[in-house]
């Protein structure tokens, strides 16, 4: 199953238009689908398509086996057979240009820092590569990909070395909602838009975890097959990824997380939380989360000055991370041992509570598709994300779950997910503008983005300027 990503396929396509072999850089969390997609690219552009993965790494790997698999991936690729493993990364890459013909072709080097991480000159020998023998192919799309985004970052785009010879870098995001319903077929038409986003809650717009997606089972069967059960696939997935990709540093890395998994919070107050000091190793270990995009960092514009927030607030934005150290991690034993088997996942501790973080990530994952549901398609937004303001001796605290800013106008988003949902909302809302400090000469207009069974009266009193179901992202 293949599904959206036709942005990122445009702008690939657009490349064999050049006269020039083309360098691509490709980054995003695993299971987000990035060699599928270039596979997919490969296919539809009706190129040769070469792909090589670096070995994960483990107990016994390195350098040699890192050459020695290459060797084998590309061997049916070579013309002239019975080629030698290459002593080094220079002659890796000049065996691989010895497969490359006058066609189009798309080598994908996969996992790329895993290839690299056992030989400190192996981004010299890539750009003699091809400066010498890969970039004299018009007809090469060369793509770089990886899950640690830092090493390619540091090795790549970072690197003078490279500069100048990168056409095009792509960071692939989580599936908008309008894609995610395609994995249920044509059966999303007629399941509750409630019961797809209890699976959404979990999985997020990672296709990987769609694609377990069985729709002729209910979302509470779905998420209890895919989380609770021996061997389910996102029992254990956490591990692989977070130990794949930040190795030595994971378990500092996931203190973070846990830390983030009850609610967003300043780097003070991270630190705070983790009993540590606000720079150094804490600073650089939430840099590499926010690259690997398992956090987003929001800062926003202060609404009365106009000028960056002082604090950023960090929030665990990647569902599933949030769901397995909530549910999955703390019930691995249970889990093992099949007793979930009859899991009712309302019954989870605190599950209205996650509900709701993990409702906010959708839609803040969503932002574009609800830009025209609040009239601003054609609006320039200097700003959107979630704003905090502490309470001081002439003004109240407040916490606006998103503030669009644009010029002479805030919109007030408030954010629901709960079986019902009572007119109260329309008081709290209407506290939190009241408490916000901003500039006379701006407007303000509100929203309620929901899913739920709403009170008649907040569509009567007409408090909200638009009232927006997340049904309407999700089937557009």
């Amino acid at each position: 199953m293949f599904y959206g990503r036709e942005e990122e396929l445009a702008e690939l396509t657009s490349l064999w238009r050049k006269n020039t072999a083309s360098m691509v850089t490709c980054q995003g969390r695993r299971r987000i689908g990035k060699s599928t997609m270039i596979e997919e690219f490969a296919k539809r552009s009706k190129a040769h398509f070469i792909e090589i993965m670096g070995t994960a790494p483990g107990k016994g790997v390195g350098n040699r086996q890192q050459l020695e698999n290459f060797h084998i991936q590309l061997a049916p690729h070579i013309k002239v057979q019975k080629s030698k493993v290459p002593v080094d990364w220079l002659n890796a890459f000049m065996l691989l240009d010895s497969a490359i013909g006058n066609e189009k072709t798309v080598v994908l080097l996969d996992e790329i820092s895993w290839m690299g991480q056992y030989d400190a000159t192996f981004p010299g020998h890539l750009k003699t590569a091809w400066d010498m023998y890969l970039k004299k192919h018009p007809k090469l799309i060369l793509v770089l990909c990886g899950s640690v985004s830092t090493w390619i970052q540091e090795n790549i785009l970072n690197n003078t070395g490279f500069v100048g010879r990168s056409s095009l870098n792509l960071t692939l995001r989580e599936l908008p909602l309008s894609i995610c319903k395609y994995f249920w077929g044509t059966a999303a038409e007629r399941i509750a838009t409630g019961e797809i986003i209890d699976v959404l809650s979990i999985t997020g717009g990672v296709p990987r975890y769609l694609e377990e997606i069985d729709p002729a089972l209910s979302a509470n069967e779905n998420i209890r097959r895919m989380c609770f059960r021996p061997k389910a696939l996102l029992r254990d997935d956490f591990a692989k990824i977070f130990n794949s990709v930040f190795g030595e540093n994971a378990i500092y890395k996931r203190n973070i997380l846990a830390a983030l998994s009850v609610g967003p919070l300043t780097l003070a107050e991270l630190a705070e939380k983790l009993h540590l000091s606000k720079g150094g190793s804490i600073s650089q270990n939430i840099s590499e989360l926010l690259t690997a995009g398992f956090i987003s960092g929001d800062a926003g514009l202060n609404p009365l000055t106009g000028k960056p927030a002082k604090s950023i607030i960090y929030r665990l934005s990647d569902n599933y991370t949030r769901f397995y150290l909530k549910y999955i991690q703390p019930n691995e034993a249970v889990i093992d041992r099949d007793g979930f088997r009859f899991l009712n996942i309302e019954a989870l501790p605190a599950w209205e509570t996650i509900l709701g973080l993990q409702f906010e990530n959708l839609v803040m994952n969503n932002i574009m598709d609800l830009l025209p549901r609040l009239g601003l398609q054609n609006v320039l937004i200097k700003s959107a994300a979630p704003w905090r303001q502490l309470a001081g001796a002439r003004k109240k605290g407040c916490q606006i779950d998103m503030l669009i800013q644009a010029e002479r106008m805030v919109y007030v988003i408030e954010m629901k997910r709960r079986k019902y949902i009572g007119s109260e909302v329309a008081d709290e809302v209407a506290a939190k503008i009241e408490a916000l400090s901003l500039p006379r000469s701006i407007s303000v207009r509100t929203a309620l983005i929901y899913e739920g069974e709403l009170h008649p009266a907040i569509a009567a009193e007409g408090f909200f300027d638009a009232l927006v179901s997340i049904g309407d992202l999700l089937h557009g």
